[in-house]
């Protein structure tokens, strides 16, 4: 197996988590659940930095609210990854230079100049949890409308270079990367230059599904579980993300990271279906199905 195996979920905070009575009472901070989810699992995923580009006192205190060995994973802003971004999600003095423009933006609504000065701010922002050794990946997940092809490859590589000394992870979600003979062309691409796959279950049948293909193109491997939402298309995230993995799915998931886990010396296992306390029970159990240790767990009284 890998020399680690960390299991973890997408969120700590979203509304519906703190509804669903998974955080006991009496934490109820920032700080506090922090800690209580730090204390249960080794590695979260910040999603929230898809939507808003994190401030860096924000970040120092995620570092600072955090033991030695904790890992974060940072998705990268929408804008950065050819999203269409609402511009109140801009830095303020950007979107004062744009005009301040309501509506949504593209990287393209921007300029070459602004797009450098927001990658920069971005990554000088998450930049105290690589210094700390508590950054495991910056995750680039492209949209939908990013086909394979060479212009892409080239754009994929301009990405993960902007995001050095910073790792990157890679996820698609146009379904020809890894559609057909179109699968061994990019993860044979990403692994010539040790660019991390990640690998996702998701439902099938949709223009952004990508197979449930494990593969190592680096020696972080990156798994992420989105469930199998019949409502996979809904703009709510609560119903994009309603599912929760049964103990067979979970048996079988666990039986093959495990055998999958011998291509990486680490392999990052989260839980995306982040509606109520979905990710959390779900991860905890995957955790107990691998074997691998879980920080606090034994005290925790609680998964």
């Amino acid at each position: 197996m890998a020399e680690r195996i960390l299991v973890g979920t997408a969120s700590w905070t979203d509304r519906s988590l703190l509804d669903s009575g998974w955080y006991p009472d009496g934490v109820s901070t920032p700080a506090e659940r922090l800690a209580y989810y730090a204390g249960r699992f080794p590695l979260v995923e910040v999603d929230a930095t898809y939507y808003h580009p994190p401030a860096l006192r924000t970040v120092e205190a995620w570092r600072d609210r955090t033991p030695p060995g904790f890992t974060f994973n940072i998705k990268a802003f929408s804008l950065l990854t050819g999203h269409p971004t609402p511009a109140r999600s801009l830095y303020k003095d950007l979107r004062v230079r744009l005009g301040d423009p309501d509506g949504t933006l593209y990287a393209r609504d921007l300029g070459p100049e602004a797009v450098e000065e927001v990658w920069r701010r971005f990554l000088s922002a998450i930049t105290p949890l690589h210094e700390a050794g508590r950054l495991g990946a910056v995750l680039l997940q492209f949209p939908p409308w990013f086909p394979a092809g060479e212009r892409n490859r080239r754009h994929v590589l301009e990405s993960v270079r902007r995001c050095a000394p910073l790792r990157a992870c890679v996820e698609f979600r146009n379904r020809t990367w890894m559609e057909g003979d179109g699968a061994e062309e990019t993860l044979g691409f990403l692994a010539a230059h040790g660019i991390p796959y990640v690998s996702v279950d998701m439902p099938q049948g949709h223009p952004s599904s990508i197979p449930p293909i494990l593969a190592a193109t680096a020696d972080l491997a990156v798994v992420r579980f989105h469930g199998h939402s019949e409502k996979w298309a809904s703009k709510k995230i609560e119903e994009r993300f309603a599912y929760r993995y049964s103990e067979p799915e979970l048996e079988h998931w666990a039986a093959r990271i495990r055998e999958f886990s011998g291509r990486a010396q680490t392999v990052h296992v989260l839980m995306n279906n982040c509606c109520r306390d979905n990710a959390q029970r779900d991860a905890a159990r995957l955790a107990e199905l691998l074997g691998v240790p879980r920080p606090g767990y034994a005290a925790a009284g609680k998964p």
